[in-house]
């Protein structure tokens, strides 16, 4: 069994989402408890509105919530009995597998680090999301966290990345392409070119070179190595791309009646194609190289979304990715 706290409180749409989202996944798996983290009257008043095994969903009260808007670290040191702080404190406490949050991304980060803690040797923590290509999904790793890494820390990232795609998603030999604004080595920004040629020198990895962003959505490379401030960039246009391409084809096809008709035959298709292409289908994005499994979900999660993150959970802990990490970094001291 695998217990995953979540945080109740944490994101837009919390506790309606957030709670539903976890009844569904208790309901979806056998193999998962679920403790909600929050406050008490309010997620008991959602739970009420399900049928569920009790057995397996349990509150743990947390009377504080971290906003959005407000400063991640003072808001982890003041903040003791926030629903962040205290979910994490699960972790930590090995109460919890994991600590699922749809809340402040900054306040997640600075959390995991300051209370779950980094594994030893780790330099940065990557945020590594799953994105859609027209292939199989390819991590984008970081797309948050670290906006002014160093070429040591990007090389991190591949290692872990490669980890991850190659226990989690099953990619044998994970291709490995660096995000740069040319396919040619010499071409870049300063810590593109000062990484390069580390990451082709790295016997761990699969390196195949710089990676432009249009080849990204065709399945290029398996990872995608990149500092937060581009990696973050990358992910919200292809967030706001999909989102717009969506709504223009509908436009289109409900525009006429002969549109309609075509839509109606296209329809089966049409929503293979676009489940490929959905994003929530993937969870939330792990915070690699903790002591113990966080994961950051999108502050606008509905409960579907909530509820692959909190199954994502059960595949990162049955595959011993945090052990694996720890493992990889030892052997590079030798």
């Amino acid at each position: 069994m695998i217990t995953v706290a979540v945080d109740a409180m944490g994101g837009d749409n919390a506790p309606l989402e957030i709670v539903k989202g976890a009844v569904e996944a208790v309901k979806q798996r056998n193999d998962i408890i679920i403790q909600l983290v929050g406050r008490s009257d309010d997620i008991e008043r959602e739970l009420a509105k399900y049928t569920y095994d009790k057995k397996r969903v349990s509150i743990v009260p947390a009377s504080e919530v971290i906003e959005t808007q407000a400063p991640p670290v003072a808001s982890i040191r003041t903040k003791r009995d926030s629903s962040i702080v205290v979910g994490l404190n699960q972790v930590k406490n090995e109460k919890a597998d994991a600590f699922v949050s749809c809340g402040s991304t900054g306040a997640v980060l600075v959390g995991g680090q300051l209370i779950a803690g980094k594994i030893k040797g780790v330099k940065r923590t990557p945020l590594a999301p799953l994105i859609p290509t027209v292939k199989n999904p390819s991590l984008l790793i970081d797309c948050g966290a670290n906006v002014d890494a160093r070429s040591e820390h990007l090389v991190q990232f591949a290692k872990m990345g490669s980890i991850y795609m190659k226990h989690i998603m099953g990619v044998k030999n994970p291709r490995v392409g660096i995000a740069n604004i040319g396919a040619e080595e010499e071409k870049g920004n300063a810590l593109v070119k000062e990484t390069f040629p580390l990451l082709k020198a790295c016997k761990d990895i699969n390196f195949i070179g710089s990676v432009e962003a249009r080849d990204i959505p065709f399945g290029v490379a398996d990872v995608i190595v990149c500092e937060a401030f581009v990696g973050n960039v990358i992910l919200k246009m292809y967030e706001g791309t999909g989102k717009a391409l969506l709504k223009e084809i509908k436009r289109g096809l409900l525009s006429s009646f002969r549109g309609k008709i075509g839509a109606l035959l296209i329809k089966p298709s049409l929503k293979g194609m676009l489940k490929k292409f959905d994003a929530s289908e993937y969870g939330g994005a792990p915070l690699l190289g903790l002591k113990g499994l966080v994961v950051k979900a999108h502050g606008s999660s509905n409960a579907k979304e909530v509820t692959n993150a909190i199954i994502q959970c059960v595949a990162f802990k049955e595959q011993k990715i945090s052990e694996r990490i720890r493992e990889s970094l030892s052997e590079d001291k030798k």
